[in-house]
């Protein structure tokens, strides 16, 4: 059998640094997904929607090392994150409002057949109430900007509004996408201040025509918030 795969150090948009904003290009991904809305601290739809992530994740990564013989450790949860305004991401940090699809990240060599077969298994014993919503769906960001954040995530806003204010026009870039998080650091086992979180933003390319591009695929704001390392931000952009 192969060595074991850690994906957060294989690839390079998992590592992103603390006071700095980088422009990277992040390379085609295929995740577990599943649509909420509302604060993720208070919305039962947000944890129902981890219950079922995980066991799904899970099964995938055991049936690909026992039938394919390719071990990976699980990546961390990520978030995508996006509102009519986007300004309550930075300024008013309204919860309320926010709209979000939750992520795991799985192998390029997962396919529909193998979902099919971790859903039914992850269904075999108290089924989770959101099984049937996990879907598995390919995510191209493409050029992104990054930062890390190291501390409680309520304390982000002046981060962003420097991404986006800042940064990202100060390049001759504009904001082309919906807010994605990672999530390092298990917020229920660690301290506010010790949370780490990436934030990312993609962009097109001048004459770049993205309007043939799928929706899903046009509105992409990375934030990804790191477990057990500093956070890094990332968002995608293009230019005006």
């Amino acid at each position: 059998m192969a060595d074991k795969i850690d994906f957060t150090k294989t690839l390079d948009s998992y590592h992103a640094k603390r006071g700095e904003f980088r422009i990277l290009h992040v390379p085609p991904l295929q995740y577990l997904m599943i649509d909420g809305h509302g604060d993720p601290n208070t919305s039962p739809a947000y944890t129902a929607a981890l219950e079922a992530l995980y066991p799904v994740a899970y099964k995938l990564k055991f049936a690909s090392k026992h039938e394919r013989g390719r071990d990976y450790a699980v990546p961390p949860l990520e978030g995508l994150w996006w509102s009519a305004d986007m300004e309550v991401f930075t300024a008013s940090r309204d919860k309320s409002q926010w709209d979000w699809t939750m992520m795991l990240m799985v192998p390029d060599w997962t396919d529909d057949p193998a979902l099919a077969a971790a859903v039914e298994q992850a269904g075999a014993k108290n089924p989770p109430a959101r099984l049937g919503d996990v879907r598995l769906q390919p995510l191209a960001e493409e050029r992104c900007v990054q930062t890390l954040h190291v501390g409680s995530f309520d304390d982000e806003g002046p981060v962003l509004q420097r991404m986006h204010d800042e940064f990202i026009p100060g390049h001759g870039l504009r904001m082309d996408g919906m807010h994605h998080e990672i999530y390092f650091s298990d917020v229920r086992r660690v301290a506010p201040e010790t949370c780490s979180s990436m934030t990312s933003s993609a962009s097109s390319c001048p004459g770049h025509d993205r309007a043939e591009e799928p929706a899903g695929s046009r509105l992409r704001h990375l934030l990804q918030r790191l477990r057990r390392r500093p956070g890094v931000r990332a968002q995608r952009v293009a230019r005006p």
